[in-house]
């Protein structure tokens, strides 16, 4: 005989690994502690393991024990089936709404046109965008059953998602106009080490292309600052405050009206690929298939891919 999973009951499980702490959990759901635990022992009891530490006062680490871990995200799959079936049966005329997380510079650079597109094409479907860093869109996916997919450039997937490619970005020095390395017959990273350079922050896939292609070469790049985006690069750079070896799209847009020089560096470094991120072996709700379709189908987009 089956256990009995009700969706309260998987939702409070999923809380307590997102949120840390019964109280917490009893906060976000609007019932009591005791509420809660007991919701969470009946899961157990069904089931026939524990999935949580019971230990009262400060807490290290997760509160999920290993099997709690290994049936987080099967927990979030339920409850984005049980969302889909909700749904179902709504009247075709309503909105719909799809819950979506991509990086800052393909929201900024892409993005944005995109979805004028979209809702255009679209306009009884919703989508709800939030800007995160690509460590924290992968970890959403796997937490949040709300959320929907991920559009970014993942430098390493995790095993419970499924990548589909859109588009790749070569590299290319960023310089004041006038710079000497803009004029060399060529440049290596060699030529770059000992330069004032503007580094993505740490956690950005951007990152972590670029240590990986010094670190081949034994060199130790100069890094005088760190930055999230690409547009306050840019800006710096502008300003004089040193170099940057950032990601360009062909079409020109990131540097367009800014006095700076650029430079490509071919296949010095790694290719940013970017694309779109959804939990493996999810069915999805029908508006975030149709936005898959039509961001994988957009002819600008396309014009990106190589």
């Amino acid at each position: 005989m089956h256990p009995s999973l009700s969706t309260e009951k998987i939702a409070a499980f999923v809380e307590l690994a997102r949120q840390g702490s019964l109280r917490e959990v009893a906060r976000q759901l609007h019932i009591t502690e005791q509420g809660v635990r007991n919701r969470l022992l009946a899961l157990e009891d069904g089931l026939g393991v524990e999935l949580y530490r019971k230990q009262r006062g400060v807490r290290r680490g997760s509160v999920l024990t290993e099997q709690g871990a290994r049936f987080l995200p099967h927990a979030v799959e339920f409850l984005a089936r049980a969302n889909n079936l909700t749904d179902l049966f709504r009247l075709s005329h309503a909105t719909q709404e799809v819950y979506v997380a991509a990086s800052q510079y393909l929201t900024f650079y892409v993005l944005i046109d995109a979805l004028r597109r979209f809702h255009s094409a679209h306009p009884r479907v919703h989508v709800r965008l939030s800007t995160r860093a690509e460590e924290e869109i992968e970890g959403a996916l796997l937490d949040d059953a709300q959320l929907a997919l991920g559009i970014a450039a993942p430098y390493d997937t995790p095993s419970e998602l499924e990548y589909a490619h859109l588009f790749s970005m070569d590299w290319s020095l960023v310089a004041p106009r006038g710079h000497p390395l803009l004029k060399a017959p060529r440049v290596r990273l060699h030529d770059l080490a000992d330069q004032p350079l503007i580094f993505f922050e740490r956690g950005s896939t951007g990152r972590q292309h670029v240590m990986e292609a010094f670190q081949q070469q034994n060199l130790s790049p100069r890094v005088d600052m760190e930055v999230t985006s690409t547009q306050i690069v840019v800006r710096m750079v502008e300003a004089g405050l040193g170099l940057a070896i950032v990601p360009l799209l062909p079409n020109g847009d990131v540097t367009r009206g800014v006095r700076v020089g650029v430079r490509s560096l071919g296949k010095k470094i790694r290719p940013i690929h970017s694309g779109i991120l959804r939990r493996r072996g999810e069915q999805l709700h029908p508006a975030a298939q149709q936005f898959i379709d039509f961001v994988s189908k957009d002819k600008l987009l396309r014009k990106l891919r190589r």
